[in-house]
């Protein structure tokens, strides 16, 4: 509801400068996202025509390096924004991947697409590009790689939708199965939009959130306020996290804010904080887990392990980088 009023904002004329700053926020967000949600839609429609038992073949077993490292690789590999990634994160949770193999490939995922690796090389250089995406990577393995020890321990909950495969499970026919339920038909394509706006609900809900608390916050916080206080300090950092927190911004944002950070704050560390944090302390990503896992403890192992990892590495970038 409030984000359609935010929209009514941003196309009525002689309204309150909050109201035009928010309803713009809300207008802004959804044009820059609605063909990753759009495709987003369309994975979660097509992996729920995904056994569990392929799903489980093609990631690896769950506890398993070799695991995470298909986990974190399909995170790289998939080119939508962190909303639609958002979304088949929690498909795949859905269809038997481990907690610790589902937040290896979210926090992988929001700006390691190939677009979007492209922007931010052309922004900041390929160098630090490339070092971005290496320490981003090695996060996502540290932090599955503990969920998964921490699930192991029964510290934290093990997936019910798990599966174990058959003896000789076999790989091709059921690829040849998923390709023959998506043959195109009308009525099947129908049925195809249902399926992926049915399981996409819950989380599109918790992403239109975002958008309306991003539009508040931009609306009654001055801006000038996050212009001028991140620079390559311990406070300069700690503001970051906040802001990259509080902040829904969408990948195609992050990486002009991480650019800003980089070459105009100074503070490379900042950049990397900026980028990696909106990852794994995303409210949206926490609130969509913890209605997915059923678990508080499942979603806020995100953060928990994630972030002080962040942080270490972007001060260690700032201090050996000045």
């Amino acid at each position: 509801m409030f984000f359609v009023l935010g929209l009514a904002g941003h196309f009525a004329t002689g309204s309150p400068d909050w109201l035009h700053v928010f309803g713009h926020t809300c207008y802004e967000m959804l044009v820059r996202t609605w063909w990753s949600l759009g495709l987003g839609i369309v994975a979660v429609a097509v992996i729920g025509r995904v056994p569990s038992e392929l799903v489980a073949a093609l990631l690896g077993r769950s506890g398993s390096f070799n695991g995470l490292l298909r986990a974190v690789g399909a995170g790289v590999a998939l080119d939508l924004c962190n909303h639609g990634i958002l979304m088949v994160g929690m498909g795949l949770y859905k269809r038997g991947a481990s907690l610790g193999q589902t937040v290896a490939f979210l926090i992988a995922s929001p700006w390691n697409s190939l677009s979007l690796t492209l922007i931010l090389a052309s922004l900041i250089g390929w160098g630090w590009m490339g070092l971005f995406i290496v320490l981003s990577m090695v996060v996502a393995l540290i932090t599955g790689w503990i969920t998964e020890r921490l699930v192991a321990a029964g510290q934290l909950p093990t997936n019910p939708n798990a599966v174990m495969l058959p003896a000789g499970y076999r790989k091709g026919p059921a690829l040849r199965g998923v390709l023959r339920s998506l043959k195109p038909s009308v009525e099947n394509y129908s049925r195809l939009a249902m399926e992926g706006l049915g399981g996409s609900r819950m989380v599109l809900r918790w992403i239109l959130f975002g958008f309306v608390l991003t539009g508040l916050l931009r609306a009654f916080v001055p801006e000038s306020f996050f212009q001028h206080a991140f620079g390559p300090t311990l406070a300069g950092m700690f503001l970051t996290l906040v802001a990259t927190t509080l902040l829904e911004v969408c990948s195609e944002g992050s990486s002009p804010i991480a650019a800003d950070l980089l070459t105009r704050a100074h503070a490379p560390g900042n950049a990397f904080v900026f980028l990696m944090a909106g990852a794994a302390t995303d409210y949206t990503a926490l609130l969509s887990l913890r209605a997915t896992t059923l678990s508080w403890k499942a979603s806020l192992a995100l953060p928990l392990i994630s972030t002080p990892q962040v942080l270490l590495i972007g001060w260690l970038i700032n201090h050996y980088s000045h």
